[in-house]
């Protein structure tokens, strides 16, 4: 009988230190993963299954976090840990199960890890080097914007923008005059900095000259405007006749209309992949 128990004994030894060197099973990957059309499908999911509890739009609901926070760490962060949470629950926890089927689980998934990354982790499709053509040619982005030190000088620099931003940010911006983007507090009508940076204005000098660009800098006696020569403005207040600040930014919204369906989707593609490595904010 002693025999037989120091058997067992090293039998689950022996078990115990082959099961230490196997190697991990590896997490089951998100078959939709960078699938745009995926991510927008798992979006209306989202939205219409979540909500009750989740905020819409990945924001912070009545009974659930927010799923989308950028400042907030995560003890679901694998797709299979995302899905598993999705489908089962989280035992001990208000989350139930979902009863999604598996494919929409999965596109949920997808969603959820979209909300959290920037454009980089899950850049647009399309042709990047027929993107950054329209940038610098038919788009006219350059004129205001800056690249890579290039470029204008009107509006953001757009060397990280696809580090900074969601892709969905990035198109809202293209595309709609009002856009918001989900944030830690909620949903925000400041996405891309128009209001209360590059605001739009125009001075007309006391000799009848007119000044438009964005403000740069005012005080009580002084204002400072890059114009849209590109050039940087200094004038007196007893200088000026009149200051307009304008209402609406000096961006376009309409680029799904000034260009082709195939052009504002290469440049889309082109913005998205535009960050710096190591710079993500």
């Amino acid at each position: 009988m002693r025999n037989m128990r120091v058997s067992i004994a090293i039998m689950v030894a022996a078990g115990a230190v082959y099961a230490q060197n196997q190697p991990a099973r590896a997490p089951n990957p998100n078959p939709f993963a960078a699938n745009p059309q995926a991510v927008a499908d798992g979006r209306e999911l989202y939205n219409r299954t979540c909500t009750g509890c989740h905020g819409y739009d990945g924001t912070v609901g009545e009974r659930g976090p927010a799923l989308g926070a950028s400042g907030r760490r995560y003890l679901k962060t694998s797709d299979q840990d995302l899905f598993d949470a999705i489908r089962k629950g989280i035992p001990g926890t208000p989350m139930p199960a979902t009863g999604l089927a598996e494919t929409d689980a999965w596109k949920v998934a997808a969603y959820i890890r979209s909300l959290r990354g920037t454009a980089i982790d899950a850049p647009a499709p399309g042709d990047v080097a027929h993107g950054e053509q329209i940038f610098w040619g038919k788009g006219a982005c350059s004129e205001c914007h800056m690249l890579r030190g290039r470029g204008g000088l009107l509006g953001p620099d757009l060397s990280n923008l696809a580090g900074r931003r969601k892709l969905y940010s990035i198109r809202d911006a293209l595309t709609k005059t009002e856009h918001v983007a989900a944030t830690d507090g909620g949903r925000h009508e400041l996405s891309l900095t128009p209001l209360n940076t590059y605001r739009a204005v125009s001075v007309v000098t006391r000799d009848g000259k007119t000044f438009s660009g964005v403000l740069m800098n005012e005080e009580n006696f002084s204002i400072q405007i890059m114009g849209s020569d590109n050039e940087l403005h200094m004038f007196a207040r007893d200088e000026l006749r009149e200051v307009v600040y304008e209402p609406k930014s000096l961006m376009p919204t309409d680029y799904d209309k000034r260009l082709t369906p195939e052009e504002f989707q290469d440049l889309l593609a082109f913005l998205s992949h535009q960050a710096v490595a190591g710079r993500k904010q």
